[in-house]
């Protein structure tokens, strides 16, 4: 059975780890956090002395690193992931990261004699700690097939997206277009308490609604709890918009309302920090108007009902 060694273990990185030990898959894990290895030793993980101990005893190396220089240093540091990489390895990336970073590490990760997929997951923490989180796969068709077996234990819905790099580029399409989601969606409820109406029915009446939408009904419930929480900060919301801006113009392309989400994000990490909750955002509104945007019954973090089952390919219509 494919040995996986699993670098990084965040908000995403540890739920992700988990479910490859419920999946019977032999892991190794590392992090700096020594704490944030416990639990998944305890339920049957190895570790690893450092990046370079992990990559020489495991076929499959992941990482869920917080940025591109996180990533740069873990796998090219004279202890990192390149010094012990093994001739038929394969390195994924599953962090929310550039895509020209993607292939400058690949063409190092192919000198060594392995292979490189870049594997974002999109669909919130609360899916990815029951497997049910949506994978992107940027790879030729080989190294996806190969994958594959793996990828749909760790999610639901696994798509090849082409090249290396296409995962990367089409991630951070996905999470602007949620960052521009939830402004409006902050906008929407702070609008409606200013106005005096009921914000359970105001909650309801979006998703019953065509205005409704996956973030709606997750991130509007942790707003109106009042607990914020959804297990991604504000710090990162502009590292995945400016990423998708800097692609934007790599393009050739201006972008105008994703430089007012970008510009919204940068007020609100002047005010209350780069690690506030983001959908503290609404917060901005609330401090302005002096209103309160919560409303009782609504849970203080989401938790995902859909039973965990193996995932498989989404099929793309041609």
């Amino acid at each position: 059975m494919t040995k996986v060694g699993f670098i990084g273990l965040g908000n995403v990185g540890a739920k992700l780890a988990g479910t490859l030990l419920r999946g019977g898959i032999p892991t190794v894990v590392l992090d700096l956090d020594p704490a944030a290895m416990e639990p998944l030793v305890e339920a049957g993980a190895q570790t690893a002395e450092s990046p370079a101990d992990l990559a020489r005893s495991c076929e499959v190396i992941i990482t869920c690193l917080p940025s591109p220089a996180v990533v740069a240093e873990v796998m090219e540091s004279p202890e990192g992931v390149l010094a012990g990489l093994q001739p038929g390895s394969v390195w994924v990336e599953m962090s929310t990261t550039d895509a020209q970073e993607v292939a400058r590490l690949a063409a190092a990760v192919a000198e060594r004699g392995a292979t490189a997929a870049d594997c974002p997951v999109s669909g919130g923490c609360h899916r990815a700690a029951t497997g049910n989180i949506s994978i992107f796969a940027g790879c030729d068709r080989a190294t996806f097939e190969r994958l594959l077996p793996l990828l749909a234990i760790l999610g639901r819905r696994v798509l090849h997206t082409g090249e290396l790099g296409s995962a990367s580029k089409l991630k951070v399409v996905t999470n602007y277009l949620a960052t521009a989601n939830l402004v409006a969606v902050s906008e929407a409820l702070a609008a409606c308490a200013k106005a005096g109406l009921d914000l359970g029915v105001a909650y309801e009446a979006i998703a019953a609604s065509s205005g409704t939408s996956f973030v709606h009904e997750t991130e509007s419930q942790v707003i109106l709890n009042g607990s914020r929480d959804i297990n991604f900060t504000m710090d990162l919301v502009k590292k995945d918009v400016g990423l998708f801006i800097a692609m934007a113009q790599q393009a050739g392309m201006e972008l105008e309302l994703a430089s007012l989400v970008a510009g919204i994000f940068d007020d609100g990490i002047d005010r209350y920090g780069p690690r506030e909750w983001s959908p503290n955002i609404i917060r901005r509104l609330e401090d302005e108007y002096g209103i309160e945007v919560l409303a009782p019954g609504f849970p203080p973090e989401m938790v995902d009902d859909e039973p965990e089952e193996l995932g498989g390919e989404i099929v793309v219509r041609r």
